[in-house]
């Protein structure tokens, strides 16, 4: 994550009572929870923030990030979540919903990993000691695991299968972990976990970057099914969590799911289909060489069914307001000019002749890849 420029360091702390710092002045609201977010300026935490600002049901929202956002209204404070300071920023708030993580797939793993776990340990923590009742996690979906035999749906309660061989579903096992000891350590602690399926909406991840390739691969013999959840129906989950209208571990998308040929249709993108085999190998030669951010464990979610049932949220009176095509076709629009091969972006010189070619060429082209760059290794 980037530093904020030292003028906004200085200029952003609120212990400084300049007008920049101060929420503007709102009707006075006696009733609802002080709901603290962090990861506030930016992605879904800066929607929420805005959300739950524009909120009758909330008495204050509580902002923290490593820069100030563009959220009028709440109290910001400047600090990296990490840092033990958060207890007295959270001193006061009833809900803490932690949405400060780093799932970018361009991000050092080990970084990535260092941030994301030591981050939430920290924010539980401070949550217990500043007399905090209730955190919300986000995690995804992905925890369930994509495996050949998965129900579909899956219900909320299955059974976390999924292994840390895809993007950031190693740091999403430990935060659940994280979030289940919590309660165990801190009694009196709530903790709330919203898994959210394929999120889309400014959002770039492994699988939105499937919807950048000329080819939709499909690796032979296997089932895709596809669940989207839209940030807007994310952000309207968080806020039920937050309100306490819902608690538990919850799943959080469209309702059902399309298959692979509904996915075609929709989008007018034909599919390249490859052995098992040589898809999953060549992915572990590519992401071993650094010529492509995901690992071959991504290739899962493309490959087998991970669907979940949202059917706690449908409990407590909450519905989605986007349905998988919609969402799909947001998805289509939002990544229109890009353009991705085995995840990894290419330029759009690289981008059309490998749309000309088709998707053999791309293919044989990608190997090529691996081969110039094994002979740079024996040059060196």
């Amino acid at each position: 994550m980037s530093s904020p420029d030292p003028q906004v360091r200085a200029a952003r702390n609120l212990t400084d009572p300049s007008p920049e710092s101060t929420p503007e002045k709102k009707p006075s609201r006696n009733r609802g929870p002080v709901v603290a977010v962090t990861g506030a300026a930016t992605g879904v935490g800066e929607l929420l923030t805005a959300h739950l600002v524009a909120s009758d049901e909330v008495k204050e929202v509580v902002a923290i990030d490593e820069r100030r956002g563009e959220v009028s209204g709440a109290t910001w404070h400047i600090l990296d979540v990490r840092d033990p300071a958060i207890a007295e920023k959270l001193r006061g708030a009833d809900v803490v919903v932690h949405l400060a993580l780093d799932l970018d797939l361009e991000t050092d793993p080990a970084a990535r990993s260092a941030y994301n776990v030591r981050g939430t340990q920290t924010v539980l923590t401070a949550a217990a000691a500043a007399g905090v009742h209730r955190v919300v996690l986000c995690t995804s979906a992905m925890v369930y695991g994509a495996l050949p035999d998965n129900d579909v749906p899956l219900s909320e309660d299955a059974e976390l299968r999924a292994t840390a061989e895809a993007t950031g579903v190693g740091d999403l096992l430990e935060i659940e972990r994280l979030g289940r000891r919590a309660p165990r350590a801190h009694p009196g602690l709530n903790v709330t976990v919203v898994r959210p399926a394929v999120l889309v909406g400014g959002t770039d991840t492994a699988l939105t970057r499937y919807f950048e390739s000329p080819r939709l691969l499909v690796v032979a013999g296997s089932r895709p099914t596809w669940q989207f959840c839209h940030v807007d129906d994310l952000v309207t989950a968080l806020e039920y969590a937050a309100l306490e209208k819902i608690d538990g571990e919850l799943a959080v998308g469209c309702d059902g799911w399309l298959e692979q040929e509904e996915v075609e249709e929709l989008s007018g993108v034909r599919r390249m289909e490859l052995p098992s085999a040589v898809a999953l190998g060549a992915a572990a030669r590519l992401h071993r060489i650094g010529l492509t951010p995901s690992p071959a464990g991504d290739l899962a979610y493309t490959m087998h069914p991970w669907v979940v049932s949202v059917s706690r949220l449908h409990d407590a009176g909450w519905r989605p307001r986007w349905t998988n095509e919609e969402v799909l076709g947001a998805l289509l629009e939002e990544v229109e000019g890009r353009h991705t091969l085995a995840g990894r972006r290419l330029g759009r010189k690289d981008a059309t002749a490998a749309g000309a070619a088709g998707a053999t060429v791309a293919l044989l082209g990608t190997a090529a890849l691996v081969r110039r760059a094994r002979k740079a290794r024996r040059r060196f």
